[in-house]
Order: C-alpha cells, then sequence, then structure tokens
C-alpha cells in the first residue's frame, strides 16, 4: 500500500470529489473523473474501458504509475504524488486521416494551460514532449482502440533533481514554476483540451480551420529546427524541421527535398561552437 497520503506534506493527494465538481457539467466534455492510489498504466486501464464501451470523456488519474511508457516502449516513472500522470477517453468523430493531431492538441493545449498557471516558457517538441528549453517536462502517448482514441500524460510537477530518471528531464519545481500545486494544473489542462477539442471537432478535424496548426506551430521548438531523426528500421534522416503539414505530420528539408514523417524520434540538433 501507498505510505499515507500526508506524510509528504509537499505532495498532496488529489481530491476525486473536488474535481469532479470542478470538471464535469452538464454537456461538458468529461463524463467521469477517477483518481486511484496506484495503477500499472493509466493507457492500459482506459483502453479496456474503451473495449468495454466506456462513454467519451472518461479521465483516470493514478497517485502512482508502475508501469507507465512513453513513445518507443520507454519507461516513464515518477515518485507518488509528484506529477500529473493520466488518461483520457476520446471518440473523436472527424475523419481517420486527421485524428492524428490528437496527440499534437493534447500537447498544445496542456502547454498553453501550463504556461498560463505556472508561468513558464513551456515549448512542444513534434510529436509528444513538452519541454522548458531542451529539457524535457511532460510527455503524451495516444493510442488507438477499437473506434477510441485513449491519451495519456505524464508531467513533472514536484519531482527533485535527485529523482529524475534522465538528466534530460525536468519539472515544474526544478524551473521555479509560480504554481507547483496539481489541483490547478489538471483543472486548467482538463479545460484548455476540451476547448481545443470542440474547436477541432467543429473545424471536422481540420486543423487549419480551428488554428490548431497555427498554434502549434508557434509553440513548437521543433520547426526552424536542424534535426536528426531516428526513423523505423534504423534510419536517419538529417536536415531543417520546416513544418507540420496538414496532417500533424513533421515537414523536414534534406538535401533540398521536403519530407513529411508520421512517425520518427526528433533529436534538435544544437549549432556546433565556434
Amino acid at each position: 500500500m501507498l505510505d499515507s497520503p500526508y506524510t509528504d506534506l509537499d505532495r498532496p493527494p488529489l481530491s476525486q470529489a473536488a474535481l469532479t465538481r470542478a470538471v464535469i457539467r452538464p454537456g461538458g466534455l468529461w463524463s467521469q473523473l477517477t483518481v486511484v492510489d496506484r495503477t500499472g498504466s493509466t493507457n492500459a486501464d482506459l483502453a479496456q474501458l474503451a473495449r468495454d464501451g466506456a462513454r467519451e470523456g472518461a479521465v483516470l488519474i493514478a497517485e502512482l504509475q508502475l508501469e507507465g511508457r512513453g513513445r518507443l516502449g520507454r519507461v516513464w516513472t515518477a515518485p507518488a504524488r509528484s506529477g500529473l500522470t493520466f488518461s483520457l477517453l476520446l471518440r473523436p468523430a472527424v475523419p481517420p486521416a486527421r485524428q492524428g493531431w490528437i496527440t499534437l492538441l493534447v500537447a498544445l493545449a496542456a502547454a498553453t494551460a501550463i504556461r498560463r498557471v505556472a508561468g513558464l516558457d513551456v515549448r512542444l517538441k513534434w510529436p509528444n514532449d513538452l519541454l522548458v528549453g531542451e529539457r524535457k517536462i511532460a510527455g503524451v502517448l495516444a493510442e488507438r482502440v477499437e473506434g477510441a482514441i485513449v491519451v495519456g500524460m505524464g508531467l513533472n510537477v514536484s519531482v527533485r533533481a535527485d529523482e529524475l530518471p534522465v538528466t534530460t528531464a525536468t519539472s515544474l519545481a526544478i524551473e521555479n514554476a509560480e504554481c507547483t500545486d496539481r489541483d490547478p494544473l489538471i483543472r486548467a489542462v482538463l479545460r484548455e483540451i476540451e476547448s481545443h477539442y470542440r474547436d477541432w471537432l467543429a473545424a471536422d478535424g481540420d486543423a487549419d480551420a480551428c488554428g490548431l496548426r497555427s498554434a502549434y506551430t508557434a509553440m513548437s521548438a521543433t520547426v526552424g529546427q536542424e534535426v536528426r531523426v531516428e526513423l523505423p528500421g534504423e534510419r536517419l534522416l538529417s536536415g531543417v524541421a520546416t513544418g507540420v503539414d496538414g496532417s500533424g505530420y513533421l515537414v523536414v528539408r534534406a538535401d533540398g527535398v521536403d519530407h513529411a514523417l508520421s512517425v520518427g524520434d526528433v533529436v534538435h540538433v544544437r549549432p556546433a561552437p565556434r
């Protein structure tokens, strides 16, 4: 069992009742909100609910996630109550070719909320990382499950430097954010996601019509950068990221040719010192 929620006063527990009252409303996107002490994976749990026919808008938050995964199967770990680890169940009625925007939409909405509440210059690394400088503060992972999309996010809030799994990560506390209270943070993130999601649905998933592509590009840390992209099959592509296309693919210009990438592990290449 977890230790008492009150043994670490810097990391108080979230209140399911308070968050439910704040987030769930008639006609709103969010249909139910559950906070659990621990689980293996919030994405796996919601995926099973999706298979069982759960309504759109289910939110699952875990105080401790034991088997969290990032992109490419990487492990995402954090001490109990030191971050926001949650998943969302969405059933977007938009053309499948446009559903790739979901990951970018959630990342943009979360970054917007964090910038407003925590006062940090959070930027987006395509396709799913939130950065402060070049250090990762959060990640997003979306999975298709029988007609639904489950989106998971992990945000480092009060994680200390000696608790970071890798030196390329950071947290709100390490970055001296104006707010490290998880309650207002998750409220702001969920509200921002709902606003962006409703606009995107109203535009039938057209990222240009609803302003999603321009907003994402404006907050991107990748567009305009020299990048190295690790592609499936142990292939590498080096060039300049020139934009994100209408499908949410990263466009990289290499040797005078534009490549639209739907997948890939992006490394921002720093200019060589003079």
